[in-house]
């Protein structure tokens, strides 16, 4: 691509800042190191191999997917060892066998007698193998078996009579995102750490090897304390980290490496308002910090260069329309936005804004952009 500058960027366009993206991703695996445990990304958050390339220990994986498409990708890549960590389903049978049989170790998880025996049948009618994993609830959070439920053992004896490669537990302490305090996220990775240790015991000792021990969440992963009898750690956002994370003390403002540039189109005076025309097909419609001590709105707004302008916020958000005004009790001073001044938006969910685009604009010095890293979407 031919190099641009910030201004020369029609809008709204999605920004990557590789320098703070990069000491992110040190901070992560220093973290780890310390925990003693491996590094399987998740790579739902960037869709991207030019990131995905700069969390992987090595060209082949391991990496954590949501979606067979990210599969697909990122096995066209190069990548060998990929966990789908989502249950599967029985009409994305098929397409896990293309893939295995393309050389990809493709791990599913599953949570319930019903899928795998499910699993099981496919496996005899197929003559196909297939390494699964048992997906644990360590939090109430979202799907998965619970630790002390007769049930798990139950599924891991169907599959390993079956000749299925029962590789491990997982879990993922999604609740961690509702946290008040660090104090709390602490005592929520203790909490995933020692169901899915529990859990991968109880197997043992119905004659399951259960190798891998795998928990995920950011908070949880940069707040352990310890994670004894974990294998691996999976996490995503961190990557680029947003105003959930930072709303959670996980990061700080300035940590945040995902921004949009948007651009002033008008005003409302009367009302306080400067309209941009970056609404909630570029910012999405998450609203994750409402329910956090300092609302964001839609995102913070920051000027050309990255810097918050003090409380002013995406305010609303129409299709094609952002507004930003003050947030609601501010003392500050909203600042005169000239139509035609650029300004930059910190996302609430960097997952969710980033799924709005085709690419990251990649920042360089002076306002540079200097390369486009293209990046999908779908299923």
């Amino acid at each position: 691509m031919s190099k641009h500058t910030l201004e020369q960027c029609e809008t709204p366009a999605l920004i990557l800042d590789p320098a703070k993206m990069e000491h992110n991703i040190e901070r992560m695996r220093n973290k780890l190191r310390s925990l003693n445990v491996s590094f399987r990304p998740h790579v739902k958050t960037n869709k991207c191999i030019d990131v995905t390339r700069r969390l992987m220990e090595t060209p082949e994986g391991p990496i954590t997917v949501s979606t067979l498409r990210e599969a697909d990708y990122f096995a066209a890549h190069g990548v060998k060892d990929i966990l789908y960590a989502v249950s599967i389903a029985p009409n994305k049978l098929a397409h896990v066998i293309a893939l295995r049989q393309q050389g990809v170790k493709l791990t599913i998880i599953l949570d319930s007698l019903e899928a795998a025996q499910m699993v099981v049948d496919c496996a005899r009618t197929s003559k196909q193998d297939f390494d699964v994993m048992i997906e644990i609830d360590s939090d109430g959070h979202r799907s998965g078996v619970k630790p002390d439920a007769p049930e798990l053992t139950d599924i891991g004896l169907l599959l390993h009579a079956a000749g299925i490669n029962v590789a491990g537990v997982l879990t993922h302490a999604g609740s961690s995102y509702d946290c008040k305090s660090t104090d709390e996220i602490r005592q929520l990775a203790e909490q995933e750490r020692s169901a899915t240790v529990g859990s991968a015991e109880r197997l043992r000792a119905v004659g399951i090897p259960c190798p891998t021990v795998s928990v995920g969440s950011t908070p949880t992963a940069l707040f352990a304390e310890h994670l004894e009898g974990v294998t691996e750690v999976r996490t995503g956002v961190f990557v680029f980290f947003d105003l959930v994370m930072a709303g959670l003390n996980v990061c700080r403002i300035e940590d945040i490496a995902l921004s949009v540039l948007a651009t002033v189109i008008g005003h409302q005076a009367e009302k306080g308002w400067t309209l941009i025309d970056a609404g909630w097909m570029a910012m999405s419609r998450d609203r994750g910090t409402a329910r956090q001590t300092v609302d964001q709105g839609y995102g913070v707004v920051c000027d050309i260069d990255g810097q918050p302008l003090e409380d002013v916020i995406l305010i609303g958000a129409n299709q094609e329309h952002g507004i930003v005004a003050l947030r609601s009790g501010s003392g500050s001073n909203m600042p005169h936005l000239p139509v035609g001044a650029q300004v930059r938006i910190l996302p609430n969910h960097a997952c969710s804004t980033a799924a709005q685009y085709s690419h990251y604009n990649v920042l360089g010095a002076d306002r540079e952009i200097t390369a486009a890293w293209q990046r999908f979407n779908g299923w």
